[in-house]
């Protein structure tokens, strides 16, 4: 078929469409591995880049310019429109998100503030104007995203990153209501943050539930899944695709599915295959390259990337990504290499 670009081949999948070649992104692509990246950050931390356009700009658009990715991811964090809410945090390397006072109580979540995203954090969606103007011409298309209600909450009731989410699941269980109306305020946020990303120029949001492979299936349908739904829900009418992200998710694909999103995004604890049987065809799959073996010697990394196209079939609506974010210790080269690779192991000549 004739050749697209990196933007139409992109949205094409997220529509499953037919494309020309299957598209490709990574999980954390802005920065981590690029010595350009790492440059910036002896001089500025991470929510300094995130807050000025500018420099957000530049960060976003490295791996398009490098690997030739299809998609650019909006570099940021997802604390920030919790920022906005009024809770008091900070990014400390090699640990992630501090809250300096975690939400636990009535009171607390009845302070939290849910702004009107323009106001709350207008840096966001300057950034997004910019890199959508750097990428006239088809060079990639422009996601934005947000974390997801559970994950966010977890961040904010633990104070910290957690392994296994103790405080945040014992309010879930022991304080239902004070659960859910702090989700509820946290979905809040997300949508009206989404919907004002995609008013700047995202032309696909994907929302990160990290940590949501933590909750049994019974509790993702009863403590997690109304609130998701509500997000995209509330982004049905925006005309752009949504993805949805989680990983450890295995058990939870029917409740995610039912959840939401245009495209749902699985990691590599199940074949793609299996997984796209789960979610049926009428969605998209993106996915789901154990991030490790980008570390491999090439021949083995090579078999999963081959081993993850021929699930797919050459079906349409298959976005090929990592399961998770690319390691810190990854060989800038070998990413391009991947995007290569896969755009030549599927490309559909006419």
């Amino acid at each position: 078929m004739p050749a697209m670009t990196s933007e139409t081949r992109f949205l094409a999948a997220c529509r499953r469409q037919s494309v020309d070649m299957t598209p490709v992104w990574f999980m954390r692509q802005a920065g981590r591995c690029l010595p350009a990246y790492r440059e910036l950050r002896t001089r500025y931390d991470i929510m300094t880049l995130a807050k000025t356009p500018e420099l957000c700009s530049q960060v976003t658009l490295m791996p398009v310019d490098r690997f030739k990715v299809d998609g650019a991811v909006m570099f940021a964090d997802i604390m920030l429109p919790v920022e906005a809410m009024g809770v008091s945090l900070e990014i400390q390397p090699e640990i992630g998100p501090i809250i300096h006072q975690p939400i636990r109580s009535r009171a607390a979540v009845d302070a939290l503030q849910v702004r009107e995203a323009e106001e709350a954090t207008p840096f966001v969606f300057e950034a997004i104007r910019m890199v959508r103007r750097e990428l006239a011409g088809g060079k990639a298309a422009l996601i934005g995203f947000s974390g997801a209600p559970f994950t966010i909450a977890c961040y904010l009731i633990e104070g910290r990153p957690s392994r296994d989410y103790t405080k945040a699941k014992a309010l879930m269980f022991g304080e239902p209501e004070l659960w859910h109306a702090l989700l509820s305020k946290v979905s809040e946020v997300v949508v009206r943050y989404l919907r004002a990303q995609i008013a700047a120029g995202a032309q696909v949001v994907q929302l990160f539930d990290s940590w949501v492979g933590a909750l049994a299936p019974q509790d993702y349908e009863e403590y997690v899944l109304p609130h998701t739904r509500y997000i995209f829900d509330g982004l049905g009418n925006a005309g752009v695709p949504t993805i949805h992200f989680g990983t450890g998710t295995a058990t939870l694909l029917d409740g995610m599915t039912r959840a939401g999103g245009d495209v749902i995004s699985v990691d590599w604890r199940i074949p793609l295959d299996h997984a796209w049987a789960q979610i049926g065809t009428d969605r998209g799959i993106q996915g789901n390259l154990d991030p490790v073996l980008l570390l491999a010697p090439w021949e083995r990394l090579e078999k999963g990337m081959q081993d993850v196209l021929q699930r797919a079939g050459g079906r349409p609506g298959h976005i090929f990504n990592l399961g998770h974010g690319v390691p810190a210790e990854t060989d800038p080269d070998v990413l391009t290499r991947v995007v290569e690779a896969v755009h030549r192991a599927t490309a559909r000549k006419g």
